[in-house]
């Protein structure tokens, strides 16, 4: 199908959570996921309209990147090693995995202007997924102020790919109250506007659970 006709499709989705939940549609932001499609899917979805583009790989963000240069907002959501962050930091506006000091001291060494990054956080406890524990996300916003170079936008997690939307409301809902407990600081480096949570499988209970920013790719453009 044509990414916009899919598109067409989530906004109709997103606007029936915002109103389960009392939310303005624009406070939803679409992340295109590239990862697994071609720079011309990808320029599809720019021309449906999307603004902001995702990629879990540095060589996936690199190509597409000198491609697309200057449309799209990149946001950078896989698991990031410390050694590459020199070769993405001037590539992308948002870091979705921050999930450790010294990832973010790194962060903080190679870029020339302010990132800014979303912790990871591991609310769901999968030993296979990574992200701080939920109870070790304050120490860590408090750690975060050594470093000028990094802004904490928000938070991200990634819930079990299950059917029990009792469990992922759950795991959405606590990801939430660890936002509103940063909020309650009133940190200038860490506002923490963003939750980045909800994928294609189950973006509209993110949604209703207050998601700002929402990752969809196959949902969206598809697998190639």
């Amino acid at each position: 199908m044509k990414v916009a006709d899919n598109l067409q499709t989530i906004n109709e989705t997103i606007v029936k959570a915002c109103e389960q939940s009392n939310r303005s549609p624009e406070e939803v932001k679409i992340i295109a996921v590239t990862k697994y499609v071609s720079i011309e899917r990808a320029k599809e979805a720019l021309n449906a309209g999307i603004v902001d583009l995702g990629e879990n790989r540095e060589e996936g963000l690199a190509a597409k990147w000198e491609a697309l240069q200057g449309k799209p907002t990149w946001h950078f959501i896989g698991s990031l090693q410390t050694r590459k962050v020199k070769n993405i930091i001037d590539k992308v506006d948002y870091i979705h995995s921050l999930d450790r000091l010294s990832l973010a001291k790194e962060i903080n060494k190679r870029a020339n202007k302010k990132i800014k990054c979303l912790v990871q956080v591991n609310v769901s406890g999968e030993e296979s997924k990574h992200g701080l524990a939920p109870e070790e996300v304050m120490t860590f916003i408090d750690e975060i102020k050594q470093f000028p170079n990094i802004e904490i936008a928000g938070l991200m997690t990634m819930a079990p790919y299950i059917d029990n939307r009792e469990f992922l409301h759950e795991c959405f809902k606590k990801l939430r109250k660890i936002q509103l407990d940063i909020q309650k600081l009133e940190l200038e480096y860490a506002p923490c506007k963003e939750l980045s949570m909800g994928m294609s499988n189950d973006y509209a209970i993110a949604i209703e659970e207050g998601a700002t920013m929402v990752r969809i790719g196959t949902a969206l453009v598809g697998e190639e």
